[in-house]
């Protein structure tokens, strides 16, 4: 009976990785199941052969004025080229990534079910992005909540102010952390570790060798939970029946 009930465990967790490894949020602009996209559209491009967004959904990610979320990154005057670039990116890889299942938690917001949550950050990714935004503006720390929307896109609370970027975000870590509400977790792990995840690469997609490491690691600890408890189960009853 403990040799069966291991081998459904065993069953159970591969069923589980391959789920894991290739899947979509439960989130607005997201498809059901990811799959080949042949033309998004700009930076979404890397993600063609297996993606979680549509081309339509790529091509609007890129948009001043984008019905995606409605959301305006001049909030505090003009964003930087380059610093919007970045914010393209993050988009990008929000709507188009299949390989964030390990960092998926249910949440209960009117417009997704599931979200990202400390999604471990590849080093260079983190600090180029606050290097090349650095001279830019904003009025807040986590731009998921708090915005005044009365006029149907985000603008600056009262009794804000814009500051410049470095005063809101002292550090790499400080903005990659806060301003999505933790979707992303600070690392100091580089592109070559493969134990941190990529926003901007090229040629075959390198997050889904990361999600599997760390995906693996999560069962290995389920799964010597489990054998513990088998254990402690398999003591109790031979106690009984001695």
């Amino acid at each position: 009976m403990w040799v069966q009930l291991s081998l459904l465990l065993v069953l159970f967790s591969g069923t589980l990785s391959l789920d894991k490894l290739n899947m979509c949020m439960d989130a607005k602009h997201h498809k059901v199941e990811p799959g080949p996209e042949g033309k998004l559209y700009g930076q979404c491009t890397p993600w063609r052969d297996n993606a979680c967004c549509t081309a339509n959904t790529s091509e609007e990610a890129h948009a001043d004025n984008s019905y995606l979320y409605n959301f305006n990154w001049d909030h505090c005057g003009f964003m930087s080229k380059k610093c919007r670039e970045h914010f393209v990116q993050d988009t990008c890889f929000y709507e188009c990534s299949p390989h964030l299942g390990p960092w998926i938690q249910k949440v209960d917001q009117s417009w997704r079910k599931e979200r990202i949550v400390d999604v471990p950050l590849c080093v260079e990714d983190c600090h180029t992005w606050w290097e090349d935004c650095k001279e830019d503006f904003t009025c807040k720390t986590d731009w998921h909540k708090g915005w005044d929307w009365s006029s149907g896109i985000n603008k600056c609370p009262d009794q804000s102010k814009c500051r410049k970027w470095t005063e809101i975000y002292p550090t790499p870590k400080s903005m990659c952390e806060q301003i999505w509400s933790n979707s992303y977790l600070y690392t100091s792990l580089s592109k070559t570790s493969g134990r941190c995840v990529q926003l901007w690469f090229t040629g075959p997609n390198p997050n889904r060798k990361v999600a599997e490491y760390y995906l693996n690691n999560a069962q290995q600890h389920q799964s010597f939970a489990f054998t513990m408890l088998l254990f402690l189960a398999f003591a109790s009853l031979s106690v009984v029946m001695s």
